[in-house]
């Protein structure tokens, strides 16, 4: 039988400095990363409508606080997996906003070459290992990078982001076992935007509180409001401190909330405007979190509508890079498919 002792550490750990709480300098880039995703997403949404992106087009508007308060307490070596609705996971490790944009449009000089568009780009570099379409897959990939982590002997962490909607899949549950049985170093965030593809999750699954789901794997979790970066934050820091101590794994269920459809061929008739508005006016992560920077003296209007400015010329930059940039060679077709042993 497997043991669940946690694996010793060897020399490829090294010493970590724990997050404390953020200063001035730490909020402020809080709030510029999560508006640098708004205002991506919202361009992109641009240039879908243009037929500038092609195919399936997932919009994080709105979710921005989760990506932006996790990413935030994790080291460069710790590994982040997510399923599609993924550019804000993207720019929030670091990736480019020109090398994000053109992949979406396709373009040689996007992640993947412009081979994998919206829902498949990845980064070695930035230690992001996808965007991934198939509903649930990355749940047990991001389990074996964990698995990875124990075996090497390294104290890195994975990040597991999925939805409601996923965590209904079966594969999901097999990875919490083997996780569980071997207290592996993953940290499994659940992104509850309400309502998956477009079912109420009060519809679609028995149990609503979703960070229970591992209890029958000796899993514990807690529930994140989600729309707050800074609870985001907080909850995250315990949780990969006690995988990074090789405690295991654990849930954190991010209650969050989607302004746009599913994707970008959804009405989202499943809602009313009103439900949308009230979020949006009483609990929209950028605005609370501008709200407390100024209250807190961090900031002023005139500075972060500087920042402002800034970030729509980063987001306009990417968008004329990736128009520029050319489409890849029909040769492309063949490349970085498969590796030959030369045996």
């Amino acid at each position: 039988m497997a043991s669940k002792k946690a694996a010793p550490q060897t020399g490829a750990a090294k010493a970590r400095k724990k997050p404390g709480e953020p200063g001035k300098a730490e909020l402020i880039g809080y709030y510029r990363d999560m508006l640098l995703i708004r205002r991506f997403e919202e361009k992109a949404g641009q240039l879908y409508g243009m037929g500038l992106i092609a195919g399936f087009c997932h919009l994080y508007i709105g979710q921005e606080a989760v990506v932006v308060g996790v990413q935030s307490v994790l080291d460069p070596d710790d590994q982040v997996i997510t399923g599609y609705r993924d550019h804000g996971h993207m720019l929030a490790t670091g990736m480019t906003a020109r090398g994000v944009m053109a992949e979406l449009t396709g373009r040689i000089d996007g992640y993947s070459r412009g081979k994998g568009g919206s829902m498949h780009m990845f980064s070695r570099e930035k230690n992001f290992f996808g965007g991934h379409g198939i509903v649930g897959a990355q749940v047990p990939i991001g389990t074996g990078l964990a698995f990875s982590n124990r075996y090497k002997g390294s104290d890195a962490v994975c990040i597991a982001y999925f939805g409601d909607g996923a965590s209904n899949q079966g594969q999901v549950y097999e990875a919490f076992n083997m996780a569980s049985l071997w207290k592996l170093p993953v940290v499994y965030v659940i992104e509850n935007n309400q309502y998956a593809m477009g079912t109420s999750i009060a519809r679609s699954s028995a149990e609503t509180e979703l960070f229970k789901r591992g209890i029958s794997f000796e899993i514990s979790g807690e529930e994140v409001d989600g729309m707050d970066v800074l609870a985001v934050r907080k909850a995250a820091a315990k949780a990969v401190e006690r995988a990074r101590d090789g405690e295991g794994p654990y849930i954190l269920e991010m209650k969050t909330y989607r302004y746009r459809g599913h994707s970008m061929s959804d009405p989202a008739k499943y809602r009313t405007r009103e439900e949308v508005q009230d979020m949006r006016e009483h609990h929209d992560p950028i605005e609370m979190l501008k709200k407390k920077l100024i209250e807190a003296g961090h900031a002023t209007e005139d500075s972060l509508k500087a920042i402002e400015k800034e970030i729509r010329d980063v987001v306009n930059d990417s968008a004329e890079f990736a128009q520029q940039s050319p489409e890849p060679d029909a040769g492309e077709l063949w490349t970085d498919v498969l590796v030959e042993s030369g045996a």
